[in-house]
């Protein structure tokens, strides 16, 4: 229904007091009277307690006047949680040139029931806010309503499957719902706002990828009451919606914003193909509203999504079994480069790559879609290591950290190369001159061309299925560079030297041309580079990667200030770390991560990580003379390139030995299907009405699973009735998400398992399924059916593995489909059935509504570390059991992980591929994800520290799943270490 203006402002409460407190002279106003011109981009943000003002123009955004080019990467807190970790993966980022952070804030993970909201523990949000504020990053703050995300409903929560009200629209029971949601995050958000100084919160997004309703009055009128909303609770940063494709859906003026203006932001996403050609979709593209930024030429190119990985089914259809690898190979560095590059090419300069850590889907947080790993084939996996991945993010990353000429570009002449195989993008920052060439090669083989037009007569090698980015009139210090066949990745003044840091393939000849009015005095720090000086030019070459890092020193070319030049292949680049201070920025190398350098008195005190046996090199500010690293004094001395350097190595790590997971202890787990079972306290499955999209077939009450309030998990059902014992068969129908079963038992007696179909390609999207499990009685079981006393009472058990609720992507209501069972018929005979129901018992209070289900032993607490287990019999690995139900196994194990040691623990679990089961596994109480043996992809389970006790004590319990077809496990159950390094960050409890 469309809301009347006056509901609608009903609604919205005090939008109208928002909108007076923050309108267009507020801190946050956009379209700037003068023109911003290119210079320093804003320092790097924190909690600073000043205002600041945060404004756009069609090139990019402008942080109180300063342009800034947002290179953003996607984590989900509610995917990893250990607090802890959080800050260790914002410091990754940071290090590796992310200036940004872009986050979902889910309505199912901090909301149990309405009116509920919990933002405690791992869902505490002002800890996030604060943490990232630490890290020097930017967040893009995106809490829905409405989120996808591959998680279940969409995000949103389990009761409001049951309500009443179309979701995704001006619907005004579903706009109160809304209201509480918003109300609980806001009021925690507004605490964070960069306009403010009190955190680093920069835009925040309203819905996400709504394509439905949008010429409709309701979608509308949704729009403007979510903007309205998000106002009036104090939020002044500029907002944006991530349109679903190049839709131009959403652009400034589509929707009523209260009369305010120039504070809205349309951004779209993209997920393009890896073997594509990467597509035009910013300004300088074919244009028009389905153009990507040309939908919206005075606000600068927004990408809120674009392709970093991809997610993976069930059964793992899109990666043809092989999982999150192929994910990764086939989105690789080169994939990247090519892509990411095209991007920053056509002036989008806002750019958020989803995923940059994708983390784990734990619990029933997962949708449909997806199994519990969401590691995505991003930059950092699952287990938080950096990937070959991050090469071209890190040193496109640094470029626009130290490079401020990208953040005003246009489309220059146009230049081709002498090769037509290579695409060149020719772009001009009109305040510097600079020039930036994008070359592409989409063909199956390397490519090297000269680029007669551009002046550059050396050829420029591009390797197949890639591109690379180099510059020509680029200021570098107090020098010009007049062409360069390699990357720029850092230009930055330390001491009393400029440093002018380039980067490529390993073997690739580079070549770097600087003007020198005078001949200098070049001097070779390295074996490998060589130069030539002619005619005002100074020309440097080389070979990428042959000793690592190679310098050369330039001075006497009548220039005061010497210029230091470093070249670095990809694998050294990524062991170069800028970072700035307070007093100005130092550049470490060596250490596999740089997490903080801080200046005090004479010495630079360095934190971060090693993982193998490495050296240490520190450019740092004048009257710097010491060096400490993790605390520990570092002995150094002064070089001829004027760093600091360590006399010896740093230590590597000393990987952790994990033990052998024996000791197991084995108990039964479904008394349910006991005729004798006492289900009296059960809630009784009577109601005639639901508000779910499924229809209650005639002459069946409602047996939706959510309609009586259980919505994560296993759920059972308990049928009893008196006499009529002719029956022969009996037909349940039922409704789950992707791999869901049911098993059915009548009197005790397995009549059989019933498995929803494991996804191909074309339904690997699928949100919901549903089926008819027909079951004959078994003879032995009619017969005795037959002679029993007419008064006999008999009980149908049935266990429904439901597994999550649709996306609702098409705002449809689809999450509202049924879960469970929907119907039950019988053969004959026609008995008057009274059902029970039951499902998870209340939320875990720390673990939260989606960690436990329905099963008895969840119930019972059989999970939990401190449950006692000594009466259950002893039981060794691998087994071979066949039998239909739920058996649990549990052990305990140590580790001693020494302090100082960041390692990372996996759980994996082997079995012969045609065993029919499934397990769910908890971790001191913690529900880390479910493996099903004979579907897979997934065998190995991330084990997050925090959760995971590395100096103590765990307990392990599995929840094992079998159909009674084939024998079943667990089979191979055992620990492995999935990276370990030397430093990290401390790590409490949860």
């Amino acid at each position: 229904m469309e809301l009347s203006r006056r509901t609608f402002h009903a609604l919205a409460g005090t939008a109208a007091l928002g909108f007076a407190l923050t309108g267009s002279g507020s801190p946050t106003s956009a379209n700037p009277a003068r023109p911003a011109p290119t210079g320093p981009p804003p320092p790097v943000p924190s909690a600073d307690g000043r205002p600041h003002e945060i404004g756009f123009d069609h090139y990019s955004l402008l942080i109180d006047g300063r342009r800034l080019v947002l290179w953003s990467g996607e984590m989900h807190p509610f995917r990893l949680p250990s607090p802890s970790l959080w800050r260790d993966v914002l410091e990754k980022m940071r290090a590796h040139g992310y200036n940004a952070v872009s986050v979902y804030v889910a309505w199912n993970y901090h909301s149990p029931a309405p009116g509920r909201y919990d933002f405690t523990g791992v869902r505490d949000l002002d800890l996030f806010l604060r943490t990232a504020a630490e890290t020097g990053m930017y967040v893009i703050l995106r809490p829905g309503p409405y989120i996808n995300a591959e998680v279940d409903a969409g995000g949103f929560p389990g009761w409001l499957t049951a309500t009443e009200g179309r979701a995704r629209t001006s619907d005004p029971t579903y706009l109160r719902y809304v209201d509480e949601w918003l109300t609980a995050v806001n009021a925690i958000v507004a605490k964070h706002l960069f306009t403010r100084g009190t955190g680093t919160v920069l835009l925040y997004q309203i819905e996400n990828e709504y394509d439905a309703h949008v010429d409709e009055p309701s979608g509308r009128a949704y729009m403007s009451y979510l903007y309205e909303k998000v106002r009036a609770d104090g939020i002044d940063v500029p907002l944006f919606h991530n349109d679903k494709g190049r839709n131009g859906h959403w652009a400034p003026g589509s929707f009523a914003t209260g009369g305010e203006k120039g504070r809205w932001l349309y951004g779209f996403d993209g997920y393009p193909e890896p073997d594509e050609v990467p597509p035009d979709w910013g300004h300088f593209g074919p244009g028009g509203a389905q153009g990507g930024a040309t939908a919206s030429p005075r606000t600068p190119g927004f990408v809120p999504e674009f392709g970093g990985g991809w997610f993976d089914p069930w059964g793992g259809s899109w990666f043809d079994g092989r999982g999150y690898a192929e994910a990764r190979r086939t989105r690789d560095a080169a994939y990247e480069r090519r892509f990411y590059l095209t991007n920053l090419a056509n002036g989008i300069t806002l750019h958020n790559v989803y995923m940059t850590y994708g983390g784990t889907s734990w619990g029933w947080l997962p949708a449909p879609a997806v199994y519990t790993s969401y590691d995505y084939g991003a930059a950092f996996d699952e287990a938080r290591n950096a990937t070959p991945k991050l090469a071209p993010m890190h040193q496109i990353g640094q470029l626009l950290r130290f490079v401020p000429d990208l953040a005003k570009l246009n489309r220059a002449r146009t230049v081709r190369a002498a090769d037509e195989r290579i695409r060149v993008y020719h772009l001009a920052n009109p305040d510097t001159g600079a020039h930036f060439y994008v070359l592409r090669n989409d063909t199956g083989e390397a490519v090297s061309s000269t680029l007669p037009d551009a002046g550059i007569d050396v050829p420029v090698p591009v390797p197949a299925r890639d591109a690379k980015l180099i510059a020509a009139g680029l200021r570098l210090g107090k020098r010009t560079l007049v062409h360069s066949t390699v990357q720029p990745m850092v230009s930055l003044t330390i001491g009393r030297q400029d440093i002018a840091l380039f980067a490529g393939r390993r073997g690739e000849m580079a070549q770097v041309v600087l003007e020198c009015a005078d001949e200098p005095t070049p001097m070779r720090m390295d074996a490998e580079p060589a130069w030539a000086y002619n005619l005002g030019k100074l020309n440097i070459t080389a070979p990428l990667g042959a000793g690592g890092l190679s310098r050369v020193r330039v001075e006497g070319d009548g220039v005061d200030t010497p210029m230091l030049v470093l070249f670095a292949d990809d694998a050294t680049a990524l062991r170069l770390w800028p970072h700035e201070t307070p007093s100005g920025p130092v550049l470490v190398y060596g250490p596999a991560l740089l997490r903080s350098a801080e200046l005090r008195g004479s010495t630079v005190h360095l934190t971060g990580d090693t993982t193998g046996e490495t050296g240490l090199e520190v450019w740092v500010p004048r009257g710097i003379t010491h060096v400490t690293w993790n605390g520990r004094p570092v002995p150094t001395r002064v070089t001829v390139s004027g760093s600091l350097r360590a006399l010896g190595s740093l230590p590597g790590v000393t990987r952790p030995a994990l033990p052998a997971l024996d000791g197991w202890r084995r108990r039964a787990g479904n008394p349910e299907a006991e005729p004798d079972f006492d289900d009296s306290d059960w809630t009784t499955a009577d109601k005639e009405t639901t508000f779910s999209t499924t229809p209650v077939p005639g002459g069946q009450p409602v047996l939706f699973a959510d309609d009586y309030g259980f919505h994560y998990g296993d759920v059972w059902y308990r049928g009893g009735w008196t006499g009529d014992s002719g029956i022969e068969s009996v037909s349940l129908a039922y409704s789950t998400g992707t791999q869901g079963l049911l098993m059915a038992w009548l009197d005790g007696e397995p009549l059989g398992t019933h498995r929803m179909p494991v996804p191909d390609k074309d339904r690997a999207r699928q949100g919901t399924w549903t089926a008819k499990a027909a079951f004959d009685l078994p003879k032995e079981l009619r017969k005795r059916l037959r002679e029993e006393e007419p008064r006999t009472r008999h009980v149908l058990s049935v266990l429904v593995r439901r597994m999550q609720h649709d996306m609702d992507g098409g705002a449809l209501d689809t999450h509202k489909a049924a879960r469970g069972l929907t119907a039950v018929t019988f053969e004959g005979g026609s008995p008057e059935v009274t059902w029970r129901v039951q499902g998870a018992a209340a939320p875990d209070p720390v673990r939260g509504p989606m960690n436990n289900g329905g099963l008895h032993g969840e119930r019972e607490g059989w999970h939990l570390p401190e449950y006692d287990d000594k009466e259950w019999e002893d039981a060794e690995l691998p087994r071979a059991d066949r039998r239909q139900g739920v058996t649990w196994y549990r052990t305990d194990f140590r580790l001693d992980v020494a302090p100082g040691v960041d390692a990372s623990v996996g759980l994996v679990l082997d079995d012969d591929p045609g065993r029919a089961y499934r397990v769910q596994i908890f971790l001191n109480g913690w529900n880390m994800g479910q493996y099903i043996n004979d579907v897979g992809p997934q065998h190995t389970f991330v084990l997050p520290n925090g959760i995971l006790r590395t100096r103590g004590a765990n307990t392990l319990a599995l929840a094992v799943l079998s159909d009674g077809t084939t024998p079943s496990g667990p089979g191979e159950v055992r620990l492995t270490l999935l990276g370990a390094a030397a430093g990290g960050v401390p790590v409490k409890p949860v």
